[in-house]
């Protein structure tokens, strides 16, 4: 730079902290952004465009038993979701809140296991696990908005526990059809929101290799920023206060709700109604502690990239055990449930049974 200030055309300045560095052309005044990095060891580097998903390294030799059981969990987790949806919806007796916030929890695991596994059960059948940038990006954002929605839902659907039974006279107008709209409404728009400035701080990282491996089955946020070559330690921070106010913040309410419900139960003067009230709080509890202890595991704590390596394991938990678990604890063990079932299926197979009687009886007369 020259004393009057004025920039020398045909030169660019680079700085070693910037991801990015300008030209200045010759006759002209504009400036061109190219999208150069440097690398740790002092050479330039394009961004990468695709990452390679290492899925379960330790498990090659058992390709195909992994695809089958984990298809089977797949097909068990739509079956059973699907189930408690399609009959909240058809059934007028389980229009109640406490089916309404079912339904939701069901279409949140329909959706959270569709963004990870069918493309997993698609490796185990690939020798390349290649994924494009945009779809780890994609994958990255749903799984963590749809994850933290279902935090907020588990905690909305604990409160409307104990309003059922601590304040049964006042529980209709509290949660009021349209409350509850609000309530879901609000619970999906809450994951939704503070997700897209980490996915996008992630989005525009430098990563520097082209084919990296990602040390998970997905496109997780800790093995995502060990790939990045510049330092991440501000992104994670940032992570983990998102994840400790949603997790944590959700695990109070949902832990005080349920203490309330407990010291609500215990006042109960029949024995059976305690032990069957126990019951069915022992169940739900066992939901939310593998799926809230695996969550606070997994990102609620200050660096999430040094310890990687055994992330899947425990991932396995919200991804696969949480959702199979679910339908059946908290609706399909339910007898009312079990009856609405029950008549749907009742009634599929007369609607079946009479238009092939039907189509029968047409084509005899067709024939005469």
């Amino acid at each position: 730079m020259n004393p009057l200030g004025e920039r020398p055309q045909n030169s660019f300045i680079l700085e070693k902290s910037s991801r990015y560095f300008p030209v200045w052309t010759c006759g002209t005044h504009r400036t061109e952004i190219v999208e150069k990095i440097m690398t740790p060891d002092g050479n330039q580097s394009s961004d990468a465009t695709e990452f390679v998903l290492a899925g379960f390294p330790h498990l090659n030799n058992a390709k195909v038993e992994l695809f089958s059981v984990f298809l089977l969990v797949y097909l068990l987790i739509l079956t059973g979701n699907v189930l408690i949806v399609g009959v909240v919806r058809a059934d007028t007796r389980l229009q109640t809140p406490m089916y309404f916030f079912l339904g939701n929890l069901s279409c949140l695991e329909i959706l959270l296991t569709s963004v990870i596994i069918p493309k997993m059960l698609s490796d185990f059948l690939s020798r390349q696990h290649t994924i494009s940038f945009a779809a780890c990006i994609t994958q990255f954002y749903f799984y963590f908005f749809l994850g933290a929605s279902e935090f907020l839902l588990l905690a909305v659907m604990s409160v409307d526990r104990y309003l059922a039974i601590c304040h049964p006279l006042r529980y209709p107008l509290l949660m009021s059809g349209a409350v509850c709209i609000r309530v879901a409404l609000a619970c999906w728009v809450g994951g939704l929101v503070p997700v897209l400035g980490p996915t996008v701080a992630v989005a525009l990282l430098p990563f520097c290799k082209q084919g990296a491996v990602v040390q998970h089955f997905f496109c997780d946020s800790g093995p995502l920023l060990r790939l990045a070559c510049t330092n991440t330690k501000k992104l994670e921070e940032t992570d983990f206060v998102l994840a400790s106010l949603v997790i944590v913040s959700s695990l109070l309410i949902t832990a005080v709700s349920y203490g309330l419900i407990v010291l609500a139960v215990l006042s109960i003067p029949s024995a059976s109604g305690r032990q069957k009230a126990f019951s069915t709080c022992t169940s739900h509890l066992i939901v939310v502690t593998l799926f809230y202890g695996s969550a606070i595991f997994l990102y609620v704590r200050p660096s999430q990239s040094g310890s990687v390596d055994t992330n899947w394991a425990v991932t396995v938990i919200t991804t696969f055990v949480t959702p199979l678990l679910n339908p059946f604890i908290y609706a399909l063990r339910n007898e009312q449930v079990k009856e609405s079932l029950k008549d749907m299926f009742r009634k599929v197979v007369a609607d079946f049974l009479r238009n092939l009687l039907l189509d029968k009886c047409l084509n005899e007369k067709a024939v005469r």
